[in-house]
């Protein structure tokens, strides 16, 4: 956590073009971008997408529920996991990535057990699964929505 609360204390501009960025050492880090792209809902203290470059790109795309544009979502587990999964795909094409990019992905389920067979059902249509990303699934009693029911976050490595 040390590393990640200094990170955030260098950010200055959210919406600034790509730039170093300096960590409380002083020392450069890799050119940063942080976005939120006008497809998903404007999310609040966080961003929805930090790309790092360097001799490669390493995006992380923050944790995504189910909230449609509009700050909206559905009701049920199925139709939260459909918009997450669009969220995510967007999130992606904003730096140019696809499902084929996501080297990691961590996924939150309330009542995984009734749920789990919805997460695997719409993950398998947009994942690449001949050549799944590393995964982490977790049974969780909430999220930081009270109506949310599925959340997922992905690392993406691009050249």
């Amino acid at each position: 956590m040390f590393f990640v609360a200094n990170f955030a204390s260098a950010i200055v501009d959210f919406h600034a073009p790509r730039r170093a960025v300096r960590n409380d050492w002083g020392d450069p880090m890799a050119n940063v971008r942080f976005m939120n792209p006008e497809t998903i809902a404007k999310p609040g203290g966080y961003s929805h997408v930090v790309e790092a470059v360097g001799p490669g790109r390493i995006v992380y795309i923050a944790g995504q529920l189910g909230v449609k544009p509009d700050g909206t979502m559905p009701a049920d587990f199925r139709s939260q996991a459909v918009q997450v999964f669009e969220n995510l795909k967007n999130a992606l094409a904003s730096v140019g990535a696809t499902f084929g990019d996501v080297v990691k992905m961590n996924a939150y389920l309330i009542d995984i057990k009734t749920n789990i067979k919805f997460h695997r059902e719409v993950r398998d249509l947009y994942v690449n699964m001949k050549a799944p990303p590393a995964s982490t699934t977790i049974g969780v009693p909430a999220l930081a929505r009270e109506d949310a029911l599925y959340e997922v976050e992905a690392i993406v490595m691009l050249k």
